[in-house]
């Protein structure tokens, strides 16, 4: 692979860009659901269970598809898996926009959760490949910062497109904006600096399962995996389906005001991105201080929120919003461990491993709120009341605990490894320093970026 120069500058930028594009209408297609699901209840003549059902649905298939997909991409790379992602996500939204019957929509999401999980990780080997190892946690962040915008996309013009035009014409224009993207990658996205689609051979499938195991049995990778669970699940499953049911039925908010602070926490999404990725960058050994800094906060929140007397006063229910913004840059901070823990040609495998994380704790956590919702709803009842939701979101609580002790026990694996010196780090390997310009140090300061939370004798870890 060839070395970014700096003629090719505007060629890498393009590339992303349009890749990027590709990643924010797959957050598009994915939040779809989460903010109509009070008109799909209608729609389908179902429970909150049943709701569950489609998203765990999407959620399922992304998930049990993240190391197949990574295995996929370092083998056929990031070009193919978009436009096969892409062209399944318009399937799935076409589907979903005829659908009346609840099996075809649940085979509508399953589309929709197979083309997202094709999406993310191809993003994020195109910014391996194209830049320079010092850009690689800015650039991370900032694909997972305007990939929300997609968010704020279906919270805020496909909800009035479909109180305006209706179920089946809002899903339509959501599959031709999908079908526009994918044209897109189809003209400008390439895998790699000076290499055209196809000219490069994929590499033997057992020399995939090969790496795949090998990024599996890094303990760097597996701190990634728990990174990503812990942090991500509250405000994935928040935006992705409950939060909206949430604030309406449970706080009583408008539709309007509830699709506002959504977007509002896609916005603080937006805002926190490149911090995090400032804090990463400047202090490698801190990297799991700040995710279990995020995720004590999330935690601290819901408790005040859940605890209040009565309904949240607004001001309450803003703040819980932008805290739960962090949880996105937080679980990012995963795929950074997968990065600077492996060498490049099996990023697709390790980040696969890691992408299952958050995604697993999110589909637990989407079935045990819509199941403790329907035990805790009085049979009488049109809407689960706020007593409903209280107990539902503090299933949480498991879940973080669960989370932050694997965390804590993967930090001290890297590190014990990386002391007794079998862990050499991926910028030993040719096919890291590759992506590096002459003369510039990898990641920013080589072994200390590849090391990550390593301790050893480069220093102490947090």
């Amino acid at each position: 692979m060839s070395v970014v120069s700096a003629p090719s500058v505007r060629r890498a930028t393009v590339v992303w860009t349009v890749a990027v594009t590709a990643y924010l209408a797959a957050v598009f297609h994915r939040s779809s659901l989460g903010v109509t699901g009070v008109e799909a209840t209608h729609r389908f003549a179902i429970n909150a269970s049943a709701l569950a059902v489609f998203s765990v649905a999407q959620l399922v298939v992304y998930a049990a598809m993240q190391i197949p997909v990574g295995v996929l991409l370092d083998r056929y790379g990031s070009r193919r898996l978009l436009l096969a992602g892409g062209t399944l996500m318009v399937a799935g939204q076409l589907c979903f926009a005829a659908a009346t019957d609840v099996r075809l929509a649940v085979a509508a999401r399953v589309l929709v959760g197979l083309g997202d999980a094709m999406t993310f990780i191809s993003v994020l080997r195109i910014v391996a490949f194209w830049f320079p190892g010092r850009r690689n946690p800015l650039l991370v962040q900032l694909t997972g910062m305007v990939g929300q915008l997609g968010a704020i996309l279906a919270a805020v013009p496909l909800v009035a497109l479909l109180h305006r035009a209706g179920w089946t014409p809002a899903f339509l224009v959501a599959a031709g904006w999908g079908a526009t993207t994918v044209l897109l990658v189809l003209v400008a996205v390439r895998d790699a600096p000076h290499v055209g689609p196809g000219a490069a051979v994929p590499p033997a499938l057992s020399v995939v399962r090969r790496e795949l195991a090998a990024a599996w049995a890094q303990p760097g990778t597996r701190l990634g995996l728990w990174t990503h669970f812990v942090a991500q699940f509250s405000g994935a499953v928040f935006a992705l389906l409950w939060g909206y049911p949430f604030l309406v039925q449970g706080q009583g908010l408008t539709p309007t005001a509830a699709a506002s602070l959504l977007s509002l926490m896609t916005v603080g999404t937006l805002v926190a991105g490149p911090v995090v990725a400032h804090l990463c960058a400047r202090h490698p050994f801190h990297r799991s201080a700040l995710v279990l800094v995020v995720t004590a906060a999330s935690a601290a929140v819901w408790a005040v929120v859940l605890a209040w007397p009565g309904r949240s006063p607004h001001w309450l229910l803003v703040v819980l919003v932008l805290v739960l913004a962090l949880g996105g840059p937080g679980a990012v901070i995963g795929f950074d461990y997968a990065r600077t823990f492996n060498p490049v040609h099996r990023i697709g495998s390790a980040t696969g491993i890691v992408n299952v994380g958050g995604f697993v704790a999110s589909i637990v956590l989407v079935l045990a709120i819509g199941v403790v919702l329907d035990l805790t709803t009085p049979a009488d009842a049109s809407a689960p009341p706020l007593s409903a939701f209280r107990w539902a979101f503090a299933v949480q609580y498991l879940l973080w605990a669960v989370g932050a002790v694997q965390v804590l026990r993967y930090r001290n694996a890297a590190r014990r490894r990386r002391v007794r010196g079998t862990d050499a780090g991926p910028v030993a390997t040719p096919e890291v320093t590759v992506c590096v310009p002459p003369g510039e140090p990898a990641d920013g300061g080589g072994d200390r970026a590849a090391g990550g939370e390593s301790g050893g004798p480069m220093g102490r870890a947090a």
